[in-house]
């Protein structure tokens, strides 16, 4: 909410981090509201949404309405998952992910810089290898715009 005071700033260049908590439901609206605004204020802004891939539908739903926005405003866009998976030795059967906590979280980016896509094309399989738990785990990357 308080972005706006700050949009554009003073350079032409600038990035903004977008990490609310999640905790409630609306937040994720509220980031699809905040990345519209914020475009039509700082177009030339690279917009980074982190947000954790959690079974509720808002958490599926937020990078589909990312990539429609950033297609609607014809900016390019990037958008990264990263799955650790679960340890499957900690879990009890019937019992989902007990006490693993997040086990996958992804990033959508409205403008990202020209190297970003290649970046994270190298670094993400090698975190998947080093952060890895087992089933469930994996990375994905795709760009558009």
């Amino acid at each position: 909410e308080g972005l706006k005071a700050f949009l554009p700033p003073p350079s032409r260049r600038g990035l903004v981090l977008i990490d609310p908590s999640y905790e409630i439901k609306t937040d994720y609206a509220k980031v699809a509201t905040c990345i519209q605004d914020s475009l039509k204020r700082f177009s030339t802004g690279t917009y980074v949404v982190w947000y954790p891939v959690i079974p509720r539908p808002e958490a599926h739903d937020l990078p589909r309405r990312l990539k429609t926005l950033a297609n609607q405003a014809a900016k390019p866009w990037l958008h990264a998952t990263l799955a650790i998976g679960q340890d499957e030795a900690r879990n009890v059967p019937g019992e989902e992910a007990r006490g693993q906590g997040l086990t996958a979280s992804g990033m959508f980016v409205v403008n990202p810089p020209h190297t970003l896509k290649l970046a994270l094309a190298q670094a993400l399989p090698q975190l998947v290898k080093v952060l890895g738990r087992g089933r469930g785990q994996g990375q994905a990357l795709e760009c558009g715009g």
